[in-house]
């Protein structure tokens, strides 16, 4: 196999309001400006209702699937319909779904998104079973044969399973792509900084960079040079509208959005980040990748659900211009603006 992508299986449900401007209010007290108020005990119309399957494991294995590449996910779902549909699903794009261990315990995860006519989103979820999957699940003989480990964000339990497989695809001489969410990122800090020395590419939004390093996310060069102290491959920090930059070697590459018409915004990270790491597996070249990583994402921000619009391999695509600026061993040296 090519890769084996690792993280959440989510059943997701979408809803649009009906007269979502009754219900967002400014609050100048968040970071985003507004937020949802809904009445207690009242009853709100919704306008259009949609049920898709997300979570950055399968989301991901999506991405692979449909760019050609051999690709498996490992993961836990509860036995009930939802995770029955759920591997429907995948097997119907391709993926290998035969190392999904179940729990008859804990349900399938599941998730309720609210989204507004702006792409924009609140989600709640009931992470269930992802949260469970278990050391002696995971088919230690069966992965070792892959190319590629692409872990998407763990929550909860599941976070303490990252050291382990970092580990064993160094044994193995497996690349590693990870993209890590807030547990991971509250690991102890000789654990994380361990794991982060055997990544070849790691991939952050400004708030988890700005987490790891301790750094405001404003300053985005001092979080470069600190984590370059800490990665052993490509640093990449998405950055919403303003787009994405990566670091590798004393050089930065700067890839502006794809202006489109956003429809919905979940599944933007995962389609950016396997997008990267699809190109990266065929070419390493780090400009081409961030150009398949933005159309990709921007593909699928235009459809309904974390999987839809995804790019397949063969299919043409609008290409940004990176900018790439040398620096010295010192980042804040290179005036690079973006």
């Amino acid at each position: 196999m090519d890769i084996v992508t690792f993280g959440s299986a989510v059943r997701d449900t979408y809803i649009r309001l009906k007269d979502e401007k009754r219900f967002v209010l400014k609050d100048r007290r968040l970071v985003e400006g507004k937020c949802f108020s809904f009445p207690v005990g009242s009853k709100i119309e919704v306008k259009e209702m949609y049920v898709s399957s997300g979570g950055g494991g399968t989301n991901t294995a999506a991405t692979f699937a449909k760019q050609g590449f051999k690709t498996a996910y490992v993961g836990k779902i509860g036995t009930d319909k939802r995770g029955e549909a759920l591997m429907e699903e995948l097997a119907d794009i391709g993926i290998d779904t035969r190392f999904v261990a179940s729990d008859k315990k804990h349900r399938t995860a599941y998730s309720l998104i609210i989204s507004l006519d702006s792409g924009e989103r609140t989600i709640l979820v009931y992470r269930g079973a992802s949260d469970y999957l278990s050391r002696e699940e995971i088919p230690w003989k069966e992965i070792k044969k892959a190319c590629w480990f692409y872990l998407a964000p763990f929550s909860g339990k599941l976070a303490k399973l990252t050291k382990s497989l970092v580990d064993f695809a160094y044994e193995n001489k497996i690349k590693v792509a990870f993209n890590p969410g807030y547990s991971q990122l509250d690991l102890p800090q000789n654990t994380l900084r361990h794991i982060l020395k055997r990544i070849d590419v790691l991939i952050l939004n400004e708030e988890e960079a700005s987490k790891l390093t301790k750094i405001p996310y404003q300053k985005e060069e001092k979080i470069f040079r600190q984590i370059d102290e800490w990665v052993g491959g490509v640093t990449i920090i998405t950055k919403g509208k303003k787009g994405a930059t990566a670091f590798e070697n004393g050089s930065l590459y700067y890839a502006p959005i794809l202006k489109r018409k956003v429809v919905d915004l979940t599944g933007a990270g995962d389609s950016f980040g396997a997008g990267f790491v699809s190109h990266f597996m065929r070419q390493r070249n780090i400009e081409k990748a961030l150009q398949l990583a933005i159309a990709n994402s921007a593909s699928c921000l235009q459809e309904r659900g974390a999987k839809e619009g995804l790019l397949k391999k063969g299919e043409k695509y609008p290409k940004v211009k990176i900018t790439k600026k040398k620096c010295s061993s010192k980042i804040n040296t290179c005036n690079f603006k973006c």
